[in-house]
C-alpha cells in the first residue's frame, strides 16, 4: 500500500500530467524502442505513427494518477488493458523496462520539475500499478490455459477458406492445425493474430473481432483490408491477409479475448455499426438467435455503399428467417444502383431522429462499434435520448480513445 505523503505527491501531479502526459508517453516509447527494439515485435507501429497508443498510455497514467488513493476505480481499465497484453504476449518482465522508461520520460520532459521527491513517489506508485497488472494477467493467462480447448501463447491455425464479403472486407475461417478442440469465446470477443511479412524483420501482431457465434468447429474473423497513407506500417497486417494469405496456409493466433461481450438481458437489444464495426455485432447477432431466440434484436449497419457493405445477404436473410430480428442499413454515398434497387433504409448518417423512428423504445441494451466519429454520434443520440448507462456498451478497435470532447 502507498503511503499518505506519496499519495498526496501523485495527486499533486495529476494537472502536469493532464497538461504534458502526451509528450510524456511520446519520449516514453522513443526511449522504449531505442532501448528495446525487440518490443517493436508487439506494438502496433501504426498507432505509434497515428499516436493512439501514446494517447491511450498518457489517458492510463493520467486516469491510475488520479484514483492513486482509490485504485480499485481502474481496475476495470486494468482488466480492459489486461486482456489486450494477454493475447499480445506481455510479460511480468516486461513491467520494469516500461518502468525505468516512463520514469525517464517524466524526467526528460519535465525536467528540474520533476524533482527526486516526485520521481521517487512515481517509481513506488508505479511498483503498485504494475503488481495488479501482472496479477490480473496471471489469472488471464491460467484462465487462457486451461479452459476446456484453450492454450498459452500462440497456437498455429490452417486457414480452411477464405470468402470475399465486399470490396474491403474478406473472412477467414480458421481451424487448429493440431486438430485439437478450441476454446469458446463470447460474443464480441476478438482473436489475436500474429504474422511476419516475406522480409520484414519484425512480427506484427492485430487484434481481429470474431465474426461468427461461438461453438463451432472454427473461428472465423472478417478483416478490412486497411489502405493508410503508409501501408508498411497502417496496413501491413491487413493487407498481408488479404493479398498473401490463402486456404491452406498457416497462421499464429492466441486464445480469444476481449471485455465487450454480449449480456443476457431481458431487454431488446440495438447492434449498431459503421463500416468494419459490424463484425462484433453480427458475432452478436447470430448468438442472440442461437441462444435467446425469442429476444427482439435490431440489427442497424451504415456504409458508403453496397459495395463496401459487408455480409449484407447473410444478415437480410436471417431477418427474412427470424421474426425477432429487424435490419436497417443506412448508406451515406449511395451508388446509382443501390438507389434504384432501394436496397437501403436511409441515405445519410444514422442519428437521433432516425433511431427513434425505427426503434420502438429505448429501453433496450445497445452495443455499437465503429469509427471514432461515428461512435461519438451514436454515443452522443443514446445519452441524449436518456438510454440508460448501464445499457450503452462499444468497443474500439486499437487503442481506447474518448467519445466526450
Amino acid at each position: 500500500m502507498l503511503n499518505a505523503k506519496t499519495i498526496e505527491i501523485i495527486k499533486s501531479t495529476v494537472p502536469v500530467l493532464e497538461q504534458h502526459g502526451k509528450d510524456i508517453t511520446t519520449r516514453f516509447y522513443e526511449l522504449l524502442f531505442s532501448k528495446h527494439p525487440e518490443l517493436l515485435n508487439i506494438f502496433n507501429q501504426a498507432n505509434q505513427k497515428q499516436g493512439r497508443q501514446q494517447t491511450a498510455l498518457a489517458n492510463a497514467v493520467y486516469a491510475a494518477a488520479a484514483n492513486i488513493d482509490n485504485l480499485g476505480a481502474i481496475i476495470p481499465v486494468v482488466k480492459q488493458i489486461g486482456q489486450k497484453h494477454r493475447a499480445l504476449g506481455v510479460q511480468p518482465e516486461h513491467y520494469p523496462i516500461v518502468g525505468e522508461n516512463l520514469l525517464q520520460a517524466i524526467k526528460d520532459v519535465l525536467g528540474d520539475a520533476a524533482t527526486g521527491e516526485i520521481i521517487e513517489a512515481w517509481a513506488e506508485a508505479y511498483g503498485v500499478i504494475a503488481d495488479a497488472f501482472i496479477g490480473i494477467e496471471k489469472e488471464m493467462y491460467k484462465e487462457a490455459k486451461e479452459q476446456p480447448g484453450g492454450w498459452e501463447g500462440f497456437r498455429n491455425f490452417i486457414v480452411d477458406k477464405k470468402v470475399k464479403e465486399s470490396d474491403v472486407i474478406t473472412s477467414f475461417y480458421l481451424k487448429p492445425e493440431d486438430g485439437g478442440a478450441i476454446a469458446s469465446y463470447q460474443a464480441g470477443q476478438y482473436l489475436t493474430v500474429k504474422v511476419q511479412p516475406e522480409g520484414d524483420e519484425h512480427t506484427h501482431i492485430r487484434h481481429y473481432s470474431l465474426s461468427e457465434a461461438p461453438g463451432k468447429e472454427y473461428y472465423r474473423i472478417s478483416v478490412k483490408r486497411e489502405d493508410g497513407n503508409d501501408v508498411k506500417s497502417d496496413g501491413i497486417v491487413s493487407t498481408y491477409l488479404h493479398q498473401a494469405v490463402q486456404a491452406g496456409d498457416v497462421l499464429a493466433v492466441s486464445a480469444p479475448a476481449g471485455d465487450f461481450v454480449l449480456e443476457a438481458k431481458d431487454l431488446p437489444v440495438v447492434l449498431i455499426s459503421g463500416g468494419v464495426g459490424l463484425t462484433p455485432m453480427v458475432s452478436m447477432l447470430n448468438t442472440v438467435i442461437e441462444q435467446q431466440p425469442e429476444r427482439e434484436v435490431t440489427f442497424i449497419h451504415a456504409a458508403l455503399n453496397s459495395n463496401v457493405h459487408a455480409m449484407k445477404d447473410d444478415v437480410a436473410q436471417l431477418a427474412r428467417e427470424h421474426s425477432n430480428v429487424k435490419s436497417f442499413i443506412a448508406y451515406s454515398q449511395p451508388t446509382e444502383q443501390d438507389r434504384a434497387a432501394k436496397n437501403f433504409d436511409k441515405e445519410g448518417f444514422v442519428d437521433l431522429d432516425w433511431l427513434k423512428s425505427i426503434l420502438p423504445t429505448n429501453q433496450a441494451d445497445f452495443y455499437f462499434c465503429g469509427p471514432t466519429p461515428f461512435m461519438k454520434v451514436v454515443n452522443s443520440a443514446l445519452k441524449e435520448w436518456g438510454v440508460a448507462a448501464e445499457n450503452i456498451h462499444f468497443e474500439f478497435f486499437g487503442p481506447a480513445s474518448q467519445l466526450e470532447d
